[in-house]
């Protein structure tokens, strides 16, 4: 019996309605190029503090390698309970509301898959992070945009959110201090989207991976800190970005019980545990390097204040950003889209940024410019970008 082709697609729907991801399309074309200055990657180029090395090192010499609990190990969430109790006076029991996972993005990815049903509705900021509108889709779920501005410094608008919101509204998303525009969210309007998150009983799900990385006298507070939040938010952190750990993969979530079970069942059926060794040296991290993340966050304020008087000054103004390790600069004055400006200056002036566009229609008009590179090169990129501003 011979059996007819199909026409039929052998990729689901969910994947089929999600675009290549803008940023890792453009560095497929970075690959191609010699020497570069890259301001696109948004992984810190500071090496992993010495004294965390040696933690992972030492549980891979003490053969600390099977797996943990699904949990992760009781030590790394006793030490992570109190260090968000240190620092945001939010505590969450280590026992059953704390989930070590692979890195932030399995977080992010558990926690909308964990409460997010087909057709469920997640409203959420736009420009930001890249991968939050993909795990929207891949979880079943409808995104829905509130477009933020730079004339609000790129502040989320309560009453856009709340103009946004429908029957079919579950969740309300937040990643701040945001990525790409660097915005951290000012008191009085976490307050108000408290209070809309209460009224319309939503879930909110708060990735603050940047928590750390905040200047200018800022002092980030968990979003679950909030009276009345605590109960109703997934809180979603990890190491790659404050402590320099991306490639140890080590992130975490805490949630009230019910929703961290759901998670948990999820993470253990596609994951397991995160690596052990790398869990040791996140106990490290929380326990014995407070020094090092202030080193590395002054450098980065160091570095943001030098490049925003140079935006300036060569006529590309951008938002003052209070978190994070990115500027988004405006760049329409060009005549060029965020894409034409990007493939241009990579190809013209060897200086990789990341199209705006790539983060949300109200991303175009903008380039991400990302800090986490030397104050040398940074000071290079900018003449580069000014030669290519003069050819034009």
């Amino acid at each position: 019996m011979t059996i007819e082709p199909t026409t039929r697609s052998r990729l689901s729907r969910r994947v089929q309605d999600v675009p290549p991801s803008g940023i890792r399309t453009f560095f497929d074309v970075l690959a191609t190029m010699p020497v570069v200055i890259s301001l696109g990657v948004g992984e810190p180029d500071f090496d992993t503090p010495a004294r965390i090395k040696q933690a992972g090192i030492d549980a891979l010499l003490a053969g600390r390698t099977p797996y943990t609990s699904n949990y992760g190990t009781l030590e790394l969430r006793e030490a992570l309970s109190a260090h968000l109790e240190r620092r945001s006076d939010v505590g969450y029991d280590p026992r059953d509301e704390m989930l070590i996972t692979v890195g932030g993005s399995e977080a992010l990815a558990i926690a909308m898959q964990a409460v997010v049903d087909p057709g469920d509705e997640v409203v959420l900021a736009e420009p930001s992070y890249v991968a939050y509108v993909p795990d929207v889709i891949f979880s079943g779920g409808v995104a829905r945009y509130v477009a933020t501005r730079p004339e609000d410094g790129w502040q989320l608008d309560p009453d856009a959110v709340e103009a946004a919101i429908t029957p079919r509204t579950k969740v309300l998303f937040l990643g701040y201090p945001c990525n790409p525009t660097g915005a951290v969210l000012e008191p009085e309007v976490r307050r108000r989207l408290a209070d809309i998150a209460e009224r319309h009983d939503l879930i909110v799900i708060s990735d603050e991976v940047y928590d750390r990385l905040v200047y200018g006298g800022y002092e980030h507070e968990a979003f679950s800190a909030l009276p009345g939040m605590r109960d109703r938010t997934i809180l979603l952190g990890g190491f790659s970005k404050s402590y320099a750990m991306t490639g140890w993969r080590v992130g975490y979530a805490c949630a009230p019980a019910d929703m961290l079970e759901g998670m948990l069942k999820i993470h253990q059926y596609i994951i397991m545990s995160a690596p052990t060794m790398s869990q040791d040296a996140a106990v490290c991290a929380l326990t014995d390097a407070d020094d090092e993340v202030e080193r590395m966050r002054a450098e980065y304020d160091r570095r943001r204040q030098m490049f925003l008087r140079g935006l300036e000054r060569i006529g590309l103004p951008a938002v003052e950003p209070y978190g994070a390790f990115y500027a988004f600069p405006d760049i329409s004055s060009t005549g060029l889209s965020s894409e034409e400006f990007s493939e241009r200056l990579l190809r013209e002036q060897q200086v990789a940024v990341i199209p705006g566009s790539a983060f949300g229609p109200s991303g175009e008009g903008y380039v991400r410019a990302a800090l986490a590179t030397s104050y040398e090169d940074l000071e290079e990129a900018l003449v580069r970008i000014e030669r290519f501003l003069d050819s034009l």
